[in-house]
């Protein structure tokens, strides 16, 4: 599906700057950086060429033609554990807009970026190189800290006199490289930045120095250990030195470089020498992450025995990967076996629980994840992964409205989340209720930017509830939302 896009020249050019500065900054180089380089004023200048609305239009733009490209990685579980993360960060940082959306991308490669507007994206990659929780939220921190020091306004003037570049190039190399890989999207990238990337370096570097120390600042004030800074870049540093391909330098916002692992080390070291407990629900979730990343579960279960062989100190991740690597394997009895033993052993904790339901869903015993799901609902309400999951044991157990019913509600509480508007589309059908289909349909396609697709399904859905005054007011009110949307666009 293809998405219009019209904007100034200037948004046009600066958009670009955020792609690439979000997309490079955590990538190695050997390039020095210089001493003297002058961070630019932020100030009316900026603000009046690009407004914080404007950000935000065309971040939630981007992210509606991100998502009709690459699918999201639909995990409701690491979903909230990260954007509880990212939602606690943002509160200790110089964020001022609280409008924050995450999407993650199942890919393998270790990276993030920033978004105008308040997206930030994330690749279960980082999952494989971040040795703690720490280390982790520090590259949140520092995406957190493009978007608090508004490193896209501030952008405006460098890049007036640019030369124009191609959105529609950057987009696709941006969703080349979360869907293909490195190579390919930096190949992509190449081909639309070689004209202007030379006269954006030196401004992103400045970027990138700031959104270390405002990073760092941020960890600091979330009682997080800004020591997991330099290791998450001495990380990176290893995991990439011997890859046997390199960047060309103009294309590197921000080298990671010796140089910058010791500022970080240097500024953590100001601070007091403190021990930073490490937090087990990390370690589940990076198995959860490894185990939707390979290839074949078999790997899996030979990656986490062996962990498990090696007397790991995180024993408890290790068997849990190995019962997700059975679940997928179909090998039903061995994964119970393992989940029966971790709940025991800690019964309060919600992630050991929630993949025991998963697993009664696979082995189709519906009831059983039904009344488990009620018991922890009532105990946990509204909360997202359990009920998502709930919708997921309604849906399989051929009870379609009931399931309907579910993701309505949830539909209230994340409006904003395309899978839930895809899969009660999908309910819907099942049961019968065609407008509804058409009605969810719809804010799919609004999510994903295809306003034509969108505008189909609600005339279609308004001729259904003709002589439902109420229903149909409703869908002509979204018909005008969508011409206000396009509208806006325009204006952009």
């Amino acid at each position: 599906m293809k998405l219009t896009i019209r904007l100034k020249r200037s948004g046009l050019r600066l958009f670009s700057t955020l792609f690439i500065t979000g997309l490079m900054s955590l990538l190695p180089s050997t390039a020095s950086l210089s001493s003297d380089i002058k961070l630019p004023l932020l100030g009316d200048s900026a603000s009046g060429v690009i407004s914080k609305q404007q950000e935000y239009e065309l971040g939630r733009l981007w992210l509606k033609s991100f998502r009709s490209r690459v699918r999201e990685h639909d995990d409701p579980l690491m979903q909230q554990y990260l954007e509880q993360l990212l939602y606690n960060l943002a509160t200790y940082s110089d964020l001022e807009d609280p409008r924050l959306e995450l999407i993650v991308v199942k890919n393998p490669s270790m990276n993030a970026f920033a978004v105008p507007g308040g997206v930030v994206g994330f690749h279960t990659g980082v999952f494989a190189f971040a040795e703690n929780e720490d280390q982790m939220v520090s590259v949140l921190a520092h995406e957190l800290a493009h978007l608090s020091q508004r490193h896209f306004a501030r952008g405006v003037e460098a890049q007036r006199a640019s030369s124009i570049i191609s959105m529609a190039g950057l987009l696709a190399s941006l969703v080349i490289a979360a869907t293909a890989g490195g190579d390919a999207g930096m190949a992509a990238i190449t081909s639309t930045q070689a004209m202007t990337m030379q006269g954006q370096l030196r401004y992103s570097r400045s970027n990138e120095k700031e959104a270390d120390r405002m990073g760092m600042q941020t960890m600091e004030r979330a009682s997080r250990d800004p020591a997991a800074v330099a290791g998450m870049f001495e990380t990176m540093l290893r995991a990439t030195r011997f890859s046997g391909s390199r960047l060309p330098e103009f294309l590197l916002s921000h080298p990671v470089t010796e140089r910058r692992i010791s500022d970080a080390r240097g500024r953590a070291m100001k601070h007091s020498m403190r021990h930073y407990v490490s937090n087990p629900e990390y370690f589940l979730m990076q198995a959860r992450a490894i185990v939707a990343m390979e290839k074949s579960p078999n790997d899996s279960v030979k990656r986490f025995q062996a962990k498990l062989d090696s007397h790991t100190q995180n024993s408890d991740a290790a068997n849990y990967g190995l019962a997700l690597a059975y679940i997928k394997l179909g090998e039903h009895s061995k994964a119970g076996k393992i989940l029966d033993d971790l709940i025991e052993a800690n019964p309060f904790l919600l992630t050991f629980r929630h993949t025991d339901i998963e697993l009664d869903i696979a082995r189709q015993d519906y009831a059983a994840a039904l009344g488990k799901l009620n018991q922890l609902l009532a105990r946990n309400p509204n909360n997202y992964p359990l009920t998502r999951l709930k919708s997921e044991a309604l849906w399989q157990a051929h009870r379609y409205e009931d399931a309907g019913e579910v993701l309505t509600a949830l539909s209230r509480m994340r409006p904003e989340d395309p899978m839930v508007w895809y899969q009660l589309a999908e309910v819907r059908g099942l049961a019968g209720n065609i407008s509804g289909v058409h009605q969810a349909r719809a804010e799919y396609f609004i999510l994903v930017g295809a306003f034509g697709k969108a505008r189909d399904q609600l005339s279609l859905a308004v001729k259904l509830v003709a002589l439902d005054f109420k229903r149909s007011a409703i869908i002509r009110q979204r018909l005008k939302d969508i011409a206000a949307m396009e509208d806006r666009l325009e204006k952009l």
